[in-house]
């Protein structure tokens, strides 16, 4: 099935299988490695994606569903060699571990960041709490986006 989309600001057109995820296309047929394949449940929040303005999890959307909609990836949210302001508060902040997860947190903060320049810390919380990271207590994080928030 052929399904056409907006990929990070892009049109793209590609052939989907029935049962492919969104989160598969990305990776194996788009060539885009930031979304990650970790629970493929939607519990830990690693393949997060904005599609059509609402932050979802890859791994549970089928790739035909993609059809005419809007999809940002982790990679479509800096621009060039500019990171975006989440992930740049993220790495001065020591808001990265090891890296697995962090295109999700990136992802999920960038779209709560984009609707409130300025979420309390309760917002951002509520915002990362379907994001899961298992070498951190979530304090890196946590501080570094207070930090861009103006705290």
């Amino acid at each position: 099935m052929e399904v056409r989309f907006r990929l990070n600001g892009e049109e793209r057109s590609v052939d989907v299988g029935p049962a492919q995820s969104l989160l598969s296309l990305l990776r194996d047929g788009m060539d885009l490695p930031g979304s990650k394949n970790a629970c493929e449940q939607g519990e830990c929040g690693s393949c997060t994606v904005v599609m059509d303005r609402q932050a979802v999890c890859s791994c549970l959307v089928l790739a035909a569903d993609v059809d005419g909609a809007d999809v940002t990836t982790v990679e479509g949210l800096s621009n060039g060699e500019q990171l975006h302001p989440v992930q740049q508060a993220l790495i001065d902040g020591g808001g990265v571990q090891c890296g697995f997860c962090t295109p999700g947190f990136v992802v999920a903060a960038a779209h709560l960041f984009e609707g409130n320049p300025a979420p309390a810390t309760d917002e951002i919380r509520e915002a990362l709490s379907g994001n899961i990271c298992r070498c951190t207590g979530y304090g890196g994080i946590l501080r570094s986006l207070e930090e861009l928030a103006g705290r």
